[in-house]
């Protein structure tokens, strides 16, 4: 039964990135109230997906990399929708909606077969782990998709062109905001994420730290956001710096994401 709804889900985010790719080009009103309410919808049969499969498997649906990009898609846009309402930023959803479909669309050629944890690994502190660890990228997707609309704004005032996004995205003193905001949150959860990981591996298997890849790769990121927090409190690390820093760092995230899993494989490579 998830199943279905996972397809209704990626249906409901492609239409929903045409709308809004529209949009783009038109600015109309209505394309855009449209666009929302096929993420809404989508996000409705997203949720209905992530509970069939948390109680297909019996724990957090977060143990393969299939699992795992279903569960990040599903934060991100869930992010987007507080967002949404907080700040009404909507032109947002067309950074959001091609990324969600397309975590989806690579989750969807992935085995999507429901493996047993190991024993090794059962423990509470799995999706107590796992949802501060994909909360805290949403939040840096976020930080990431802000940091490349101020990027936009900023070419647009510099080459003096005053037209096409410019007039539908927000201002370089509000996207530099939000981009600061979404790292303020994001870099707490990661810390708790390594923190609460590092519970998890001594309550497994005996050690807090054994220099595995994930673990090396998480500190590496925890290291660049620190990084460009850093500098934003400091050294004035602020609107088209720490923008290109941010997608820089989130590049480097998800990088580090794919390419362990590729390496390593399953639960105990992808979430360590």
């Amino acid at each position: 039964m998830s199943y279905i709804f996972f397809h209704i889900t990626a249906a409901a985010y492609f239409v929903a990135t045409l709308i809004y790719i529209a949009y783009l080009f038109s600015h109309r009103a209505g394309l855009v109230r449209a666009g929302r309410y096929l993420l809404y919808g989508g996000f409705g049969a997203h949720t209905v997906t992530i509970i069939g499969r948390w109680i297909e498997a019996g724990r957090t649906p977060a143990t393969s990399l299939h699992e795992s990009l279903t569960l990040y898609a599903w934060l991100t846009v869930a992010l987007y929708i507080v967002l949404l309402y907080r700040y009404r930023i909507t032109v947002l959803g067309a950074f959001v909606a091609p990324f969600a479909f397309l975590l989806l669309v690579t989750a969807s050629l992935l085995p999507k077969e429901i493996v047993p944890l190991a024993p090794a690994l059962e423990s509470y502190w799995l999706p107590v782990h796992v949802i501060l660890a994909f909360l805290g990228n949403a939040f840096f997707t976020l930080a990431c998709i802000f940091g490349i609309m101020y990027l936009i704004q900023d070419r647009y005032l510099k080459k003096r062109r005053i037209k096409g996004l410019y007039f539908i995205l927000p201002s370089v003193e509000i996207l530099d905001e939000l981009n600061y905001r979404c790292l303020t949150y994001g870099f707490p959860l990661l810390t708790l994420a390594i923190i609460t990981g590092a519970i998890w591996s001594e309550y497994s298997l005996g050690s807090y730290w054994s220099w595995e890849a994930r673990q090396i790769w998480s500190l590496i990121t925890w290291f660049l956001y620190a990084a460009l927090l850093h500098g934003r409190l400091t050294t004035g690390w602020r609107g088209r710096k720490s923008a290109m820093f941010s997608v820089v760092a989130f590049a480097v995230l998800i990088g580090s994401f794919f390419i362990i899993y590729l390496l390593f494989g399953g639960a105990h490579g992808l979430l360590r």
